[in-house]
């Protein structure tokens, strides 16, 4: 876990300057109207975060979170299922994405907000494969977590569509950073790759392509949802809800403004611009991120079941959708917006 301190790069340093003058300064005189800033830790799952978890970002560059009264630090994860982003949960240091797995598994955390409900990555593999069965003997990769941490599980799935098993293939652990230069150099025969990096890799190396698109194969898999411990929920649940507020505001502004959100998400992402439009277009026009709550019932419900499915949750210990997911909480978030949204088709 590191506090989040990106570098402010020298172009992007100039085109944020002009972006966010305005929003600065207005955050100042909202930031001067407050009794007092309150503190909080938002999680992000990636280290550098990919286009998709840069919600939090715009927030805080744009004064969202200093128009609630808050006073925002972003720290990094090496995957939402690293041994310290549990910790982040369970301890109540930080809100950090929360899966039903872990509630399943008796730790005491709850969703509160769907920040992006659909996958948005795609399984990017070597010339040679041409279909799932050709990833058997395979080195698959299993970055940010290892086994059980989200591109094993997404491998799991691809293999699972052509009959083979995680025994099947060789799966290689490695730090969330590694894995575009893994994938290029030959390391890796696939990875589930974000947009942008579905983008640079076709540049980068000729002949690797998508195999799979996770949302076409996993149309409810929820990818993204916030949470936090119970007992800091309950203990501090209108900072909770003005910070989702936050982020929600900052959600619409990605949909409506791509010229005002690219600069932060390249500053942030450290990605060239050609791959984050690239990747902004592909995230809009698939609704990945929410507008509103981020929630379903069906949605998470599927993902529930899934996680029984798989193994990952015992039967007995199944969570309900009530015990996985606060949509009251996230409902009081989308009131102080001003209630709920539609952006072109996007209405989640």
């Amino acid at each position: 876990m590191r506090d989040n301190q990106w570098h402010r790069r020298g172009a992007g340093v100039l085109m944020l300057a002009g972006c966010v003058f305005i929003a600065d300064a207005w955050a100042h005189d909202a930031s001067a109207a407050c009794a007092e800033m309150r503190k909080i830790n938002i999680g992000v799952s990636v280290a550098p975060p990919n286009v998709v978890h840069t919600t939090p970002y715009v927030a805080k560059e744009l004064g969202l979170f200093e128009k609630y009264c808050i006073d925002a630090s972003i720290i990094q994860f090496d995957g939402g299922g690293s041994p310290a982003a549990r910790a982040a949960a369970a301890q109540g240091t930080a809100l950090v994405s929360v899966q039903p797995v872990a509630i399943g598994r008796g730790v005491k955390v709850k969703q509160i907000w769907g920040l992006a409900p659909r996958l948005p990555q795609n399984y990017v593999v070597a010339a040679d494969v041409k279909t799932a069965k050709d990833l058997k003997g395979k080195k698959l990769s299993a970055v940010g977590g290892g086994v059980g941490g989200l591109n094993w599980v997404m491998g799991r799935e691809v293999l699972k569509t052509a009959g083979l098993t995680v025994d099947d293939a060789q799966f290689i652990s490695a730090a969330t950073a590694a894995r575009l230069q893994g994938l290029v150099s030959g390391q890796i025969d696939g990875v589930m790759l974000h947009p942008e990096d579905v983008y640079l890799a076709e540049k980068m190396k000729p002949g690797l392509h998508s195999l799979v698109n996770f949302a076409e194969l996993l149309p409810k898999h929820m990818f993204n949802a916030y949470g936090a411990a119970n007992a800091w929920i309950e203990k501090d649940r209108p900072l909770m809800v003005d910070a989702v507020a936050a982020m929600i505001e900052a959600n619409r502004v990605i949909y409506r403004d791509r010229d005002k959100v690219v600069p932060i998400m390249m500053q942030a992402t450290g990605k060239p611009k050609e791959a984050v439009e690239f990747a902004w277009t592909e995230l809009t026009k698939h609704c990945v991120w929410s507008v509103n709550t981020g929630f379903n019932d069906e949605r998470t419900k599927w993902s529930i079941d899934n996680d029984v499915e798989n193994g990952y949750i015992e039967a007995d210990k199944k969570p309900t959708v009530e015990q996985v997911s606060d949509t009251k909480l996230a409902d009081e978030a989308v009131k102080k917006t001003g209630g709920p949204v539609t952006i072109g088709k996007c209405t989640e």
